[in-house]
């Protein structure tokens, strides 16, 4: 697994198809579909990383499989994983509370 130094430091994991299933079986996953071309991706990336649960990232250049299996067709998208099944989605760029509705609604269910 790749860790690529976020905004602040902070790393956020790289998955590939041979660690993305590995990294979304256990506990709850935020992963971020992106491309490096994609200017709402980038906008995005701050507040993802403010968000209270863990956040990986998937190049869909680079990994167009794991971005079909999950019918990612615009990006960013964010689907939140727990023990290995997507729990829900967000499509596109959305504002820091707008997460925070969200997750508040799909990481009890996910726990």
């Amino acid at each position: 697994m790749a860790t690529v130094d976020g905004i602040d430091g902070t790393a956020v994991t790289e998955l590939d198809e041979a660690t993305f299933d590995a990294a979304i079986a256990g506990d709850p996953l935020l992963v971020d579909f992106w491309a490096p071309w994609c200017r709402p991706c980038k906008a995005l990336e701050p507040i993802l990383e403010e968000l209270p649960v863990a956040v990986a990232r998937v190049n869909v250049d680079q990994e167009p499989g794991i971005a079909s299996r999950y019918d990612v067709l615009s990006i960013p998208t964010v689907i939140l994983f727990s023990g290995g099944e997507p729990q829900g989605s967000v499509v596109g760029m959305r504002p820091r509370a707008h997460f925070d509705r969200w997750l508040a609604e799909v990481l009890p269910a996910a726990e």
